[in-house]
């Protein structure tokens, strides 16, 4: 595992545990499913990592001071639509920076018979 020093795989991995549909559970009603995903996805945004230097700034940001307890990302976040707002974004980001082909690349090596 690398999570101290997340790749790719970390975020396809975590969000890979909850199924389909994250980018759409803002849509849903509130409930807490989620709450877990989204601390362990701020934990995992503020370590340094190449990775994370090439996802938005404003993620890492709010991830370091929500943890840092800032009052108003508290505040912010304390609405749950928000919260999952945020990792849907989070989510499609993380495909759209190389998710999708890495998890392409990792199904042909699954299907590609052994030697």
């Amino acid at each position: 595992m690398s999570q101290d020093n997340p790749i790719i795989d970390d975020y396809l991995r975590m969000f890979e545990q909850y199924g389909d549909g994250i980018e759409k559970i803002y849509l849903e009603t509130p409930d807490d499913r989620y709450e877990l995903l989204f601390e362990r996805a701020m934990r995992l945004l503020v370590k340094p990592s190449a990775f994370n230097f090439t996802l938005p700034e404003p993620f890492r940001r709010t991830a370091h001071r929500y943890l840092a307890g800032n009052p108003e990302t508290l505040r912010h976040l304390e609405d749950r639509e928000t919260r999952h707002f945020m990792l849907a974004e989070v989510h499609d980001y993380v495909l759209l920076n190389g998710g999708l082909a890495r998890r392409r690349e990792l199904a042909n090596q699954q299907a590609a018979p052994s030697e």
